[in-house]
């Protein structure tokens, strides 16, 4: 028999737990033993009617110093003190596997390192995507193609969002009210509608992908706040829809990286992603686009891919499944040097003006909101599009990326 231990019984730890004890003869098959769940880790009180609440335990511990746990489960997330909780079970020869995107974004290249050395594993399917297979996918299934691109919608929060936004022209603070109210969407939203969160994700999908360590915090990333109903009434215009992506791509031998809201045409794979699932489209040199959809959140769905982890660490014992993700820091390239097409609006008085600065750089839209003229450029560098606007910046009521 296999056994395990959980860090932390919240939404996601108990989810674990069920997913490995409700499909446990189905986990036998695979594995060829029994995966059972010897201890869990939780410091509040359990209630006594819990089926799980014999196993409960309040020391760490316990967990490092039991020789008959061979994987550990972290689902406490932050990095405090979950950063120190998994090194010490990592360094105690046991495998892990998380759902902690901000663990794994800050710290994964260190903790893939111990793992490695000491032949166990480090594994985080669920930090991306929730339910969605993307890990893995990349470090096994195309891991002998070059991928050049890998572009998401990470956040299900923003995206139910804009969806309600675009399908029931509500302006921005309604239907955040309204994520609130379904649990979508946190007291404090920041790090869903300011990027945050899609922020971390792509830092760990790029880390990937290229095999550098990329710094989350130095990816350009702008969120949903200054979206409004009148940008959704030019994107049906366009007969386009607005979505949060995340992206990364190589071009030119470097390493590009941005989540902002992007004008997606109703062709883009993407765009039909919609409510709180998730999407990732990854493009590979041989592989061309690959497509991966589904709950990019929720309970089951995230308890379910982290529970494929562990089935995964059981079935290769004394060996590191995940690699290529190495300590050395990516430089990521300039945001200014970035190439697409601008859309952005201004009042009609200032039409003129746009025109005179951008000629036949910028295309004028048929009038949509009386008062205002809305444009689309053509293709061009961030660095232009910042140049042109400079001597109008306070005047463009808005400006969004086109995919």
């Amino acid at each position: 028999m296999i056994q395990t231990a959980v860090l932390g019984y919240g939404n996601i730890g108990n989810g674990v737990v069920t997913v490995l004890e409700s499909n446990k003869d189905v986990i036998a098959k695979k594995v060829g033993e029994q995966v059972h769940v010897k201890h869990i880790l939780e410091i509040r009180d359990v209630k006594p009617e819990d089926p799980f609440a014999d196993r409960v335990v309040k020391e760490l511990d316990i967990i490092v110093n039991d020789p008959e746990v061979s994987i550990v489960v972290e689902t406490m997330g932050g990095t405090k003190p979950a950063y120190e909780y998994v090194k010490k079970c990592l360094l105690a020869g046991k495998s892990v596997a998380t759902s902690n995107k901000e663990l794994v974004a800050k710290h994964g290249a260190e903790l893939l390192a111990i793992a490695s050395e000491k032949k166990v594993s480090f594994l985080f399917e669920a930090s991306v995507g929730g339910g969605i297979p993307i890990i893995r996918p990349i470090n096994n299934c195309i891991t002998a193609d070059r991928i050049q691109s890998v572009t998401g919608i990470l956040n299900g929060t923003t995206n139910y969002m804009l969806t309600r936004m675009e399908r029931e022209g509500a302006d921005y603070d309604a239907v955040l009210k309204a994520a609130q109210e379904l649990g979508y969407a946190e007291r404090n939203p920041s790090a869903d509608v300011d990027g945050f969160d899609a922020c971390r994700k792509i830092a760990i999908l790029t880390s990937l992908v290229f095999g550098k360590e990329v710094n989350s915090e130095e990816i350009y990333t702008e969120g949903i706040t200054a979206i409004s109903d009148v940008d959704m009434k030019y994107a049906k215009a366009l007969g386009c829809t607005i979505k949060l992506l995340a992206m990364s791509y190589l071009k030119d031998g470097r390493v590009y990286a941005m989540v902002s809201p992007r004008l997606l045409s109703g062709v883009h794979p993407l765009s039909g992603v919609n409510e709180v699932m998730n999407g990732v489209y990854v493009h590979g040199e041989m592989t061309g686009d690959l497509m991966f959809y589904g709950a990019g959140a929720g309970k089951l769905p995230t308890a379910s891919a982290v529970a494929a982890d562990v089935v995964e660490a059981a079935m290769n014992p004394g060996r590191t499944m995940m690699k290529g993700w190495t300590s050395e820091k990516m430089e990521l390239g300039d945001v200014l040097d970035t190439e697409q097409a601008f859309f952005f609006r201004v009042s009609a008085e200032d039409a003129d003006t746009v025109k005179g600065l951008f000629g036949d750089k910028a295309m004028a839209l048929d009038t949509v909101v009386s008062g205002e003229t809305g444009f689309v450029t053509e293709v061009m560098k961030e660095r232009e599009f910042n140049e042109l606007t400079a001597s109008i910046k306070d005047k463009v009521r808005s400006r969004i990326r086109m995919a």
